[in-house]
């Protein structure tokens, strides 16, 4: 349409001026006999209007389809630098001022243009007198007689330097945009009305997971989720109908080349005329699948926090009850321990004494699992190799459990680790218990250990510090457990089991056990496929320490024991007990009594046993205040509580031993002969 209208313009330039020229020919006519003066004004003007334009005409008259004459008009000197008599006097100035690549272009066109097959403009580039480079615009119109031949054709040259100068730095200017769109990190996309892709950059191409040539054009339900697609017609047809600018897709899923869906953040700007109608639609669209991790990541580590803060709770609940209740046991111990020093073997109720203990003990292995849970601390800690532990439990289990097949692969290099032993043997037979209760038909059993190294990152998401751990791995063929089952397993008193065939203690035990160790346990099950627990528990660089042998009959001493108790039947029944085995007995209900007794009697005093837990003045800070009165006095540490932080605190201040209530006579006068010794 546009070089159909200049062609009409041209034209009608062309008729203007021959118009004009014929009046002034006529003009010449009338004055010709007197007029002299009037005609040379009359050629004056006409010169005149003819230099004052940039561009010129030129007259080719063809005889025969061939051009006999060619006459460049006066604005020829303007545009080429050359003048109407040099190109007069020099046929081929004209073709030779075309730069070489384009003359045979110009050529052709001449050649078309004498068959009458071609009346269309053509642009190149000449060079002009003084050397510089020009683009012009050569617009030729034919005339042709009645007969249907070409007389002549004029042609209007016109510079066009300064519009493809102008083209040319759009153009630049347009392609450093492309650019900086193509590497962009984020996608960038333009869509017509229908939603039919015009453009778009690299980044987008490398989402989409192909070229661009294999895009461009594609529609966009093409390569959207069914949902996305609906939401993006809505979106656009709302841009469209409210004459709104923006809009933005939270969630727009796109479905790679291969087949995965990606999911992007997609802005939507409408694209409008001149006239501000909508065109099409353009935008960024932003990979979100990191962020989508990230935010995955962040909802699983508060998840974990709130477990974490909830099994906190539970076990804080469940140490206090195990700690009040192995105070009861402790009651009950010691009066059955005085009345089995007094009852013969033969007595009607030795058995049933030696029951009673039974029981209690029973009683404490229960409240040792609550504690464990309650992450309460460690009794015994010493540096071990768990394959020994791992080897001894796995061989016992075998012996009572013969549908169970084990087997096992065992670093021969492992590493130390510092660990309670007995709580490692319980939390090694409860995952066999509950491995076994899995495999109601039997099956397999993998245990394995190895050395690892955990880095920051991976240390970090399980609140545990990097470095070298011991890996327990114990694998069962059983059942296998859901999402639902694996969230609560943890938790005190939950059982898959039926009532009366568990008490939902071992796996928080374990658990309790673990990070009582500053360790970090993993599980990992689906149903019908088994279940892998995997525990880490830190390396240690110290020897291997062998158990001390424990005598199991009572000694007798004379020494004088001070007992500080906040417990009535505690006090009465452990002096009862040390009277018996001959010591001399004090004793004190509280933190406050003890200083007062202490400092009366601090000379005749050889051994203080102090509970850690008691109210008013704690048994930390008796045991300090009595070391400020005598700083060489031995002492010996009682709780219901495990060896736990403030416990360890206590021990690193001075305080000699620590036992575990409930404990036995036996214990209870090993632990005094061992701090005295």
């Amino acid at each position: 349409m546009t070089e159909e209208l200049e062609k009409r313009q041209l034209i009608n330039e062309l008729n203007t001026l021959r118009k004009r020229l014929e009046e002034t020919k006529a003009e010449l006519s009338r004055l010709k006999q007197g007029a002299g003066n009037v005609l040379l004004e009359s050629e004056k003007r006409y010169r005149r209007m003819i230099e004052a334009t940039t561009d010129y005409i030129y007259t080719v008259t063809v005889k025969e389809g061939h051009a006999v004459e060619t006459r460049h008009g006066p604005g020829c000197l303007a545009v080429t630098g050359y003048a109407t008599e040099e190109f007069a006097a020099d046929p081929y100035l004209w073709i030779n001022m075309v730069i070489e690549e384009e003359r045979e272009k110009i050529k052709d066109h001449a050649r078309r243009i004498l068959t009458g097959k071609i009346e269309s403009a053509i642009e190149h580039r000449i060079i002009r007198k003084d050397g510089t480079m020009r683009w012009v615009r050569n617009t030729p119109v034919l005339h042709v007689n009645e007969q249907g031949c070409m007389e002549a054709y004029e042609g209007l040259v016109q510079d066009i330097t300064e519009r493809k100068q102008a083209e040319e730095n759009l153009k630049r200017s347009e392609e450093k945009h492309r650019n900086i769109i193509d590497n962009l990190p984020n996608g960038y996309y333009e869509v017509d009305l229908a939603g039919n892709i015009t453009f778009l950059n690299k980044a987008l191409c490398a989402t989409f997971g192909g070229t661009r040539d294999e895009i461009m054009g594609l529609n966009y339900r093409a390569y959207a989720t069914p949902e996305s697609a609906r939401e993006a017609f809505r979106v656009f047809n709302q841009l469209y109908k409210t004459g709104d600018n923006h809009a933005k897709i939270m969630h727009y899923e796109i479905v790679r080349a291969d087949g995965t869906i990606c999911p992007i953040e997609l802005d939507v700007d409408v694209v409008r005329d001149e006239d501000g109608k909508p065109i099409g639609f353009r935008g960024i669209g932003r990979d979100i699948t990191d962020r989508i991790k990230l935010e995955e990541e962040r909802i699983k580590l508060k998840e974990q926090l709130n477990q974490s803060q909830k099994m906190e709770a539970i076990g804080t609940l469940a140490g206090g009850i195990a700690h009040d209740f192995n105070n009861l046991l402790m009651g009950i111990q010691g009066y059955a321990s005085l009345m089995l020093l007094k009852t013969s073997p033969t007595h009607p109720h030795y058995e049933k004494l030696k029951s009673i203990e039974k029981q209690v003990r029973t009683g404490a292995e229960l409240t040792k699992q609550l504690l464990g849970f309650a992450r309460g601390g460690r009794y015994e800690v010493k540096s071990l190799n768990i394959n020994e532990i791992v080897s001894k439990t796995s061989q016992l289990f075998g012996r009572t459990k013969k549908e169970i097949i084990i087997h096992d692969k065992l670093a021969n290099d492992l590493w130390c680790s510092e660990v309670d032993q007995g709580q490692i043997e319980q939390l090694l037979l409860n995952l066999y218990v509950n491995a076994w209760q899995a495999m109601p038909s039997g099956g397999h059993l993998y245990l394995e250990t190895r050395n690892c190294e955990l880095d920051e990152g991976y240390s970090k998401f399980h609140a545990a510090p990097p470095g070298k751990y011991v890996k327990v791995s114990v694998t069962d063929t059983g059942l296998g457990m859901d999402d639902k089952t694996k969230e609560r397993i943890f938790e005190p008193f939950f059982t898959t089991r039926d009532m009366g065939r568990g008490t939902g203690l071992g796996l928080a035990a374990v658990y309790g056990i673990v990070k009582g160790h500053k360790g970090i346990i993993n599980v990992y099950s689906e149903r019908g496929k088994g279940t892998t627990f995997n525990i880490y528990l830190p390396a240690s660089e110290k020897q291997i320490q062998q158990k001390p042998k424990i005598n199991p009959v009572p000694t007798r001493g004379r020494e004088t024991i001070f007992i500080v108790d906040d417990e009535d039947f505690i006090l009465d029944v452990t002096r009862e007990m040390l009277e018996n085995m001959g010591y001399n007995v004090f004793t004190a209900k509280s933190g406050e009594e003890a200083i007062e007794v202490f400092k009366t009697k601090k000379e005749k005093i050889d051994l203080i046993i102090v509970d850690m837990i008691m109210p008013g003045m704690s048994g930390e800070e008796t045991f300090d205040r009595i070391k400020e009165i005598k700083p060489e006095v031995r002492a010996i540490l009682a709780s219901g509580y495990s060896l736990n932080g403030q416990a360890i605190r206590i021990l690193d201040k001075g305080c000699r031993t620590f036992i575990q209530k409930p404990f036995a006579l036996a214990d209870l006068c090993d632990k005094i002969r061992e701090t005295l010794s």
